[in-house]
């Protein structure tokens, strides 16, 4: 099975959030080398629309726009940090959230027709206990896909992938010599996919330099022979159908 070929291996470069750094850095870094890329949004609060307007004319450039919540919960440990907690949600509570999260994000990105979930705070997890449930089955169910986060160093084999909890590599430690080592050794020379995670791009939290990502973007655009870089969602789509029978 050779999902990506003629290339060996896929990267994509994923964005949680929807941080204005990300509009101010990471997207026209991406236009200029051609590479499209994937932006969690979180279409909350009364002003949602207005708030993430400028995102309408980053679906249509081709980026793929997907679903983040409306609520972002946090497990209890950092429950001060958001407006939810997840060990207070119920299966059907975060259903509903994510279902209004997808109504509100169809608004911006109309012509969209697949789209990704990405776990808030990585949890991939509601209630506590005995009472507690993996949400994973609900996001498989309604999306193309789901991202996770993966434990540093290892990438998705597209074999074996768990299409509704991709593995992420976090970014915000990374230099980029470590970035494009794990595109070398895990896409390159391994054939796997490599899905790197961002938040603010040369900003104030969970941050990547903004040379950083330009250098990593340079180096996958002079190797279009070899790599493939697109949306979560399209290589997830690839890996699909390239597990269907025949």
């Amino acid at each position: 099975m050779k999902p990506f070929a003629p290339q060996q291996g896929a990267v994509s470069l994923t964005f949680d959030d929807g941080r204005p750094t990300q509009l101010e850095h990471a997207v026209p870094i991406m236009d200029h080398f051609r590479l499209r890329g994937t932006f969690y949004l979180i279409p909350s609060g009364a002003d949602w629309r207005e708030r993430l307007d400028p995102w309408c004319e980053v679906a249509r450039s081709g980026h793929e726009i997907g679903n983040h919540t409306t609520l972002h919960p946090a497990t209890g440990n950092l429950f001060a940090t958001s407006t939810a907690c997840y060990d207070d949600l119920t299966l059907e509570a975060i259903e509903d959230d994510i279902r209004e999260a997808q109504v509100r994000l169809e608004q911006i990105a109309p012509h969209q027709e697949a789209w990704s979930f990405c776990y808030p705070y990585y949890h991939t997890d509601v209630g506590t206990g005995s009472q507690r449930r993996s949400y994973i089955p609900l996001v498989n169910g309604m999306f193309a896909a789901g991202r996770g986060r993966e434990q540093y160093g290892f990438g998705n084999l597209p074999e074996r992938v768990d299409i509704a909890c991709v593995g992420g590599q976090v970014c915000e430690r990374m230099t980029v010599f470590e970035m494009i080592g794990l595109v070398e050794k895990l896409a390159i020379e391994q054939g796997q996919w490599v899905v790197f995670v961002f938040h603010d791009i040369s900003g104030n939290q969970l941050s990547t330099a903004e040379r950083d990502l330009r250098q990593l973007c340079e180096y996958i655009a002079d190797r279009k022979d070899s790599l493939w870089c697109a949306p979560l969602v399209e290589v997830a789509g690839k890996i699909r159908e390239s597990r269907e029978p025949g």
